[in-house]
């Protein structure tokens, strides 16, 4: 998959290091991540109907297993948005999915403070639909305190 421009930004905005308004610079950051799905192979609830079974998402618990959210990370030199999505969710969840389609993408600002000196960012988030093929949520990093199915 080609990454492709963000359209709809400014200038301004693409071009990371710029100064805003309050004289802080703001960074661009680009991350993937993934909603990988799979046909539950218990069925609970039962069968739908017409025999499909249901689906089941996997999500991660990150900040001490209060907050459950989609796998995500930021992109790494040279990779493409498809490519930081399928490592992310690999890494995070234990599994591995083939990339269906890119579902979408959000964007926000936000501000980190390390030492003395508070960073703003701006960030691109894209999102993908993965068929899960393999793995288990057991085998998840260190970095998320858990990893489930969701109905």
């Amino acid at each position: 998959m080609k990454q492709s421009g963000v359209r709809g930004l400014p200038p301004q905005v693409l071009s990371g290091g710029q100064k805003s308004k309050v004289g802080m610079k703001t960074e661009r950051q680009i991350s993937s991540g993934g909603v990988i799905f799979r046909r539950n192979p218990l069925s609970i609830p039962p069968l739908k109907k017409g025999g499909e079974r249901g689906i089941e998402v996997a999500l991660i618990a990150v900040k001490e297993g209060k907050v459950w959210c989609l796998p995500k990370g930021l992109r790494e030199n040279g990779e493409t948005i498809a490519r930081t999505a399928h490592r992310e969710v690999k890494e995070e969840t234990g599994l591995d999915g083939k990339i269906i389609k890119l579902i979408d993408h959000i964007q926000y600002f936000y501000a980190h403070k390390e030492a003395e000196e508070t960073k703003r960012f701006f960030k691109i988030v894209y999102f993908f639909l993965m068929e899960y093929t393999q793995g288990d949520v057991k085998n998840h990093d260190s970095e998320v305190n858990d990893c489930q199915w969701f109905p």
